[in-house]
């Protein structure tokens, strides 16, 4: 893989492409930041992304809204996928600014739902989840009063907005782009693609040195997200070998086939591992504390379970493992 360009500021826009500005954002996690993008529509601005729904990415947005963005209207505010760091200050932007908010309808429906989200049933469900993966009482009270953390990083969403879905066009920076959806990593994650400029805004989907994270989560614990993923990279493989890749983290990169070559392979690795695992007949978080030896904080904990349960759950689905429920609640897995 190539990477053409150096990390801009963190906050100030940089042109990473013809009439697309780079903005990399701050996040208070262990991945530390997010690129999200701003494109010159002539008349106006369409924002890829906007942060968390923090007061420092507020501040950045207010800041350019003085400065950088003034003189033209945003016109459009574009959601790739639900998640805090992409969708979390939608609210605010879209409110302050009048925009139109383009999202598909899958992200703009859990967005929605998880922020609006304060019941005891939310919890109940994770309290469940948890015992059902193993995972000790200590950390499941834990877990338990974090609540529904999902809302601490997000304003609520507009009560409208505009479809996005497969195979449609709309136009960026005057180029049209192909709406690609991506799977796995969320339910119906929006990428777009210029064939005329060999371009591709691939979010989390493609991303480069890190593979994005794969997780089950406590509303469908049975789900297989890490079939959808793989399969879904594919709808990339008839894309221009020389794409720039612009990704949510990491650099900007040319190498596109490479690099899902590299995700595969990645992934086919940890499913002999976790098949190597259910030899223990592990519960799913004997099998994370297997693949994920070294210290996580509780924030990386959630992603690792998540992630363990996806393998576990492909293995599952394609019958090289069985799920097993012991009289305690706790599913254990076991080779086929």
């Amino acid at each position: 893989m190539r990477f053409p360009m150096a990390v801009p500021e963190a906050g100030e826009p940089a042109l990473v492409a013809e009439g697309i500005f780079w903005l990399r954002l701050k996040l208070p996690f262990a991945l530390d930041h997010v690129n999200l993008w701003i494109v010159d529509d002539g008349d106006g601005w369409t924002l890829v992304d906007t942060g968390l729904g923090d007061a420092p990415t507020k501040a950045v947005w207010q800041r350019l809204a003085a400065g950088f963005l003034a003189g033209r209207p945003v016109r459009r505010v574009l959601a790739t996928h639900f998640h805090p760091d992409h969708a979390g200050n939608v609210g605010s932007l879209v409110a302050q600014t009048g925009a139109e908010l383009l999202m598909s309808r899958t992200e703009w429906l859990t967005a929605r739902m998880l922020a609006a989200d304060t019941s005891e049933a939310f919890v109940e469900s994770g309290r469940r989840f948890d015992q059902a993966c193993g995972v000790p009482e200590e950390l499941r009270a834990r877990r338990a009063e974090r609540g529904n953390y999902y809302r601490r990083g997000v304003d609520p969403l507009p009560y409208r907005f505009t479809r996005l879905h497969a195979g449609q066009a709309i136009r960026l920076g005057g180029s049209r782009f192909e709406v690609i959806v991506g799977t796995g990593h969320s339910p119906e994650q929006v990428t777009l693609f210029a064939d005329e400029r060999r371009l591709l805004i691939a979010a989390d989907q493609i991303l480069p040195r890190i593979s994005p994270n794969v997780a089950v989560w406590p509303s469908e614990p049975a789900a297989d997200p890490l079939g959808g993923f793989l399969r879904s990279l594919d709808r990339y493989a008839g894309l221009d070998p020389e794409t720039l890749v612009l990704p949510s983290h990491k650099l900007p990169f040319i190498g596109l086939h490479e690099r899902i070559a590299q995700l595969k392979a990645h992934h086919a690795e940890r499913l002999h591992a976790t098949l190597a695992a259910c030899r223990q007949r592990p519960s799913a978080w004997e099998a994370t504390a297997l693949l994920f030896p070294r210290a996580l904080d509780i924030h990386q904990l959630g992603f690792a379970l998540g992630e363990t349960l996806a393998h576990l759950n492909r293995l599952v689905a394609s019958e090289q493992v069985r799920r097993v429920a012991d009289p305690d609640g706790v599913d254990r897995y076991e080779p086929s």
